[in-house]
């Protein structure tokens, strides 16, 4: 009984402990929330006031808070910059590390890609090889897909980058139609278009695009054109670069080394894929399709 009573004792000890602490950490927990939120409300009182506008409330408040309070660098960009990607086909063995790093980067749906590398057999049997064909958004010096733009959600900065804000996407897909290299797509889960931005979250601060910090072989590099010791500059300046579909005047910022003639004016893509997208994305879907 004794040994019962001693065990029992210890029983409500360690709970009478285990409620201290779990009241300490909650008490603690609320304390920091509310001063996060005191200093949060503070802060949107104090953007609101210096940019003349009602603190948003959407998922993408708190970027725009963060470029609100560092001078406009995401949506803006740095001044005298142009960035640029560099893709060396000679080095890439098509491992996909790009698409997976850009997916777990950039949180992107299943099914669809801000890059991706296709895979594909070129020449005719007997005589046939494999080749490899990294894709994205070539961030155009004239990009078509900023002209079409009903609403203005996508614009480019001054370093080059084309951005979007899915705030103000309304989902219509004219610049999934107007972009010449298959490298946009409608969203299933915003119900916006999407596309690849460079990482500028990464660049702004300093870091590399996702996919070129991953490329096991080296083949992509990311650099300014403003600066002539970048590897894109010196590949232009040095080496034989190519663009795809260089004849319809969006000057992509995308070069490639090594890149088959078979491939630069076709590139293979899916566009009745578009309208498959739009439904995903719960938007009607268009009264054609475009067949390959």
């Amino acid at each position: 009984m004794k040994k019962d009573t001693e065990a029992v004792s210890d029983f409500r000890v360690n709970v009478d402990r285990r409620e201290l602490f779990t009241k300490m950490v909650t008490g603690s927990v609320a304390m920091v929330a509310a001063g996060a939120s005191t200093a949060a409300a503070a802060k949107g009182m104090e953007i609101s006031s210096q940019s003349g506008t009602d603190f948003p409330e959407s998922h993408d408040s708190a970027a725009w808070a963060f470029t609100s309070h560092d001078g406009g660098l995401a949506s803006n960009g740095k001044s005298g910059h142009r960035w640029a990607m560099l893709i060396d086909l000679r080095k890439c063995v098509g491992c996909q590390s790009c698409t997976v790093a850009c997916k777990f980067e950039n949180n992107v749906p299943d099914g669809v890609f801000r890059t991706l590398v296709a895979d594909i057999e070129l020449g005719r049997f007997p005589d046939t090889r494999r080749g490899f064909l990294p894709r994205l958004c070539n961030h155009c010096e004239r990009p078509s897909c900023v002209e079409v733009c009903p609403a203005g959600a996508t614009w480019q900065r001054q370093d080059g980058i084309v951005v979007m804000d899915y705030d103000r996407c309304v989902g219509c897909g004219s610049c999934v139609g107007a972009c010449p290299y298959d490298a946009r797509f409608m969203n299933p889960v915003t119900g916006t278009a999407d596309k690849c931005n460079f990482c500028a979250q990464r660049v702004d601060q300093g870091l590399l695009p996702a996919c070129v910090e991953t490329c096991v072989g080296g083949a992509r590099q990311f650099g300014d054109l403003a600066d002539a010791s970048s590897a894109p500059a010196r590949a232009l300046r040095q080496d034989s670069v190519q663009v795809l579909k260089p004849q319809t005047g969006n000057q992509p910022s995308v070069f490639y080394i090594g890149l088959p003639d078979a491939l630069q004016n076709n590139i293979r893509g899916i566009p009745d894929l578009w309208s498959q997208q739009r439904i995903a994305a719960g938007k009607a879907a268009t009264a054609w399709q475009v067949k390959e």
